[in-house]
């Protein structure tokens, strides 16, 4: 197996959809849908908003976005990484392609929802340096959200 490549891409490629529908199952078999604050097609290819979809030998295995948004933050949105894939340094790549994307707009600060029985997640994001803060934006104080947040200047 070759190592992950990673680019921008559309959300309405098939393999991608399939990719997007994964995450959406994931995030179904662990939190209620009024816990699940999940982004559709329509959301990431908006031109706020970045997409990568990482590669291995040709085939779609994870991907990732990151919103940017006004004041100089950004949130990720929609990362995920298939199971075939995990272990092998595809989260990691994602992080840092979605956090360059933000600091090229100027972002200071990358924010982050996820859910507390989403272990693989949010030690990924521990590792990179986000912490644990109050929620922000729209979202409401849900007690199956983790709000993070990290400095990237």
């Amino acid at each position: 197996m070759g190592e992950p490549v990673l680019a921008r891409e559309s959300p309405y490629l098939s393999e991608v959809a399939e990719l997007l529908r994964g995450s959406d199952d994931y995030s179904r078999a662990l939190y209620p849908p009024d816990s699940s604050y999940l982004i559709d097609p329509d959301q990431l290819a908006r031109p706020d908003v970045h997409f990568f979809v990482a590669r291995i030998d040709g085939a779609a295995v994870g991907c990732g976005a990151v919103v940017v948004r006004p004041g100089g933050f950004a949130e990720l949105k929609r990362i995920f990484v298939a199971d075939a894939a995990r272990g092998r340094g595809v989260g990691q790549r994602l992080i840092d392609a979605l956090e360059a994307a933000a600091r090229a707009e100027g972002t200071h600060t990358v924010q982050l929802e996820t859910g507390p029985l989403s272990h693989p997640a949010l030690a990924l994001y521990r590792r990179n340096g986000y912490r644990e803060r109050g929620p922000f934006a729209d979202y409401p104080d849900d007690p199956l959200s983790v709000f993070m947040e990290k400095r990237i200047s």
